[in-house]
């Protein structure tokens, strides 16, 4: 698939899933402004991901967040199987924390597979965190603070979306996650 197809369907789940839904009720402004970046990796291999998303940090840290707030890398060679995606996001971490950034950058992850930990794979909740490929949500602390200090209850979001998740039947599911 085209780079530009990649991106045209993480837009679309982005626009109509985390958005359309309010899954992420914070995502509609930085969307609306133009401030959420998608790209999608060239990587053939796990060194050359995090030499990618070391570059997306650099990027981002030297670039205000009213230009860049946060970015989705999308991984659609690398990854496919959740439980080496998850394996890697931990090492992210330890190595964003190794690299200074921890305070200043966050990861939240997605992928088409994603399972929490305490649910069966079939279970609505998952779709929380599902998307057309696997992605790196890198996000600025900050902006994610300031979002969470202007919401009467941040707790209730997960609850909220579980809820919603699990209340859509499976032909609706199936039309907001037709590649799943």
């Amino acid at each position: 698939m085209s780079t530009e197809h990649i991106e045209n369907e993480v837009a679309r789940w982005l626009d109509e899933v985390v958005i359309g839904l309010r899954l992420c009720p914070f995502a509609a402004r930085p969307r609306r402004l133009g401030q959420i970046d998608i790209v999608v990796s060239e990587a053939r291999e796990g060194e050359g991901l995090l030499a990618e998303i070391d570059a997306k940090v650099q990027q981002m840290a030297s670039t205000p967040a009213e230009v860049l707030d946060t970015s989705l890398l999308v991984i659609p060679t690398l990854l496919a199987d959740f439980v080496a995606y998850n394996d890697f996001i931990h090492i992210l971490e330890h190595y964003l924390a190794a690299c200074g950034w921890e305070g200043e950058f966050q990861v939240a992850s997605f992928h088409p597979q994603y399972c929490f930990a305490d649910a069966e794979p079939d279970d609505p909740a998952n779709f929380t965190n599902r998307a057309p490929y696997p992605i790196v949500h890198l996000l600025r602390e900050a902006s994610v603070e300031a979002a969470l200090a202007g919401y009467s209850d941040p707790d209730e979001i997960p609850q909220r979306n579980i809820a919603l998740l699990r209340g859509l039947s499976a032909s609706r599911l199936r039309e907001y996650f037709p590649y799943l």
